[in-house]
């Protein structure tokens, strides 16, 4: 029997990039298995580009989950999906502005387009909840991926203050002392299930690493994914927490509304496949359980408070913190730019030399190398003008926005505090 006072969740990272995922088509049935197997209201999947697997996913779960969207943005897509028993009433794909460098082929985040997915959902108990399922930026502790936390935050915050319940999952790439997790936690004024059902984890006296997966919620790099276990980076480490679930109160002032809190999370799909020496993907998956309470005048004394949109702001050192890395890169952009438009200028004078130089070619076996000499200089010189010129100037307005928003988010803060006269 379906019980509406609690939302089971999953978040997992699919790792489904075709071409270059391994074992892609036999990992996905092994997650889909899994999946039907379970009893979750809601699964925001990562890294799911190909539609077709989407559709096979879609069509494995619908009769316990008939509602489900697939995500686009970008050149490639998004990679994100979101299914739920719930009636979906409204979605939204909000693409963010800075997502690497279009150079950066082999990392690949620009071209995908990550960004926040959300949908709207209808709740029997609860009315409605707005669901994220986002990726942030790949390299972590990146401005770009403060940029990406900065316009998730707002986007989680904002539809808290509409009055709807808040819930987050996906791959957020940060570990949860960074400061993207803080931006994102403390902005947004979103709770964390993790540290909710694990509270006072000294993680120093954890040395093994299924302890640290089941303890610390361990979902990347761990010694135990077959996935990652022979990579450098992740060699003499337990491993990171980089999925998350979140939850958030609506900002309904003078309403009594129902509770919402964690009461169980947990790492899952960290086995091997059934029957195989692999792992499900190169993340382990997450899973958390929301219970539902209804308040009353009985209920405030023994249910743990609730964290509100007043008590939620980014602290001067974050702020800070945050705007010192932005405007450093935003001078590291000014330098690549002008080192990009260089190799521009110089290109185009090769080129124009080898124009010259055509004329007074000895030999006719020559006049294919110049051709194709002429095509790859061509090549570089679009690429960098386009780099150092177009993208450059993207980056840097994306930067600046970012920068002035959280400048006069601080100045506000200090006149709401009385720290400052308006």
């Amino acid at each position: 029997m379906v019980d509406d006072t609690k939302i089971r969740c999953v978040s997992l990272n699919c790792w489904g990039l075709k071409f270059v995922a391994k074992n892609l088509e036999q990992r996905i049935d092994y997650i889909i298995e899994e999946l039907v197997k379970s009893d979750y209201d809601i699964i925001a999947l990562q890294e799911i580009w190909v539609f077709a697997h989407y559709e096979k996913v879609q069509r494995a779960v619908t009769n316990r989950l008939p509602h489900s969207k697939f995500f686009y943005s970008g050149a490639l897509g998004a990679g994100l999906a979101i299914f739920t028993r719930f009636p979906i009433i409204e979605t939204g794909m909000q693409p963010y502005s800075l997502n690497g460098l279009p150079i950066d082929v082999a990392g690949g985040d620009w071209f995908v387009g990550k960004g926040a997915a959300h949908i709207v959902i209808l709740h029997p108990l609860l009315g409605q909840v707005q669901i994220f399922n986002t990726h942030l930026f790949a390299k972590g502790g990146q401005p770009h991926q403060i940029v990406n936390a900065w316009e998730y935050a707002r986007l989680a915050r904002s539809a808290a203050e509409v009055g709807r319940f808040v819930i987050g999952l996906g791959d957020y790439n940060a570990t949860p002392t960074e400061l993207p997790i803080t931006i994102i936690r403390d902005y947004a004024g979103l709770t964390d299930t993790w540290p909710v059902c694990y509270p006072n984890v000294n993680q120093n006296t954890i040395t093994d690493p299924l302890e640290a997966v089941d303890r610390l919620g361990i979902t990347a790099d761990s010694p135990l994914n077959t996935w990652t276990a022979g990579k450098s980076y992740a060699q003499g480490t337990l491993g990171k927490r980089l999925d998350y679930v979140w939850y958030r109160q609506p900002n309904r002032p003078g309403q009594v509304i129902p509770i919402v809190r964690a009461i169980q999370s947990k790492v899952v799909l960290k086995d091997r496949c059934p029957g195989q020496n692999y792992s499900y993907s190169d993340h382990f998956g997450l899973e958390a359980t929301l219970e539902i309470v209804a308040q009353t005048t009985d209920t405030h004394s023994h249910i743990p408070p609730t964290p509100s949109a007043a008590q939620s702001e980014l602290s001067n050192a974050s702020v800070s913190t945050a705007i010192q890395a932005l405007t450093e890169n935003y001078r590291t952009s000014t330098e690549r730019s002008r080192k990009e438009l260089t190799i521009f200028v110089l290109s185009l004078l090769v080129l124009l030399a080898v124009v010259v130089g055509t004329a007074w070619l000895p030999h006719a076996w020559i006049n294919p190398i110049f051709i194709l000499f002429t095509i790859f200089m061509s090549w570089l010189a679009t690429t960098f003008l386009y780099q150092g010129f177009i993208f450059g100037n993207w980056e840097r307005n994306a930067l600046m926005n970012c920068i002035e928003d959280l400048e006069i988010y601080r100045k506000g803060q200090d006149i709401l505090n009385g720290r400052r006269s308006p």
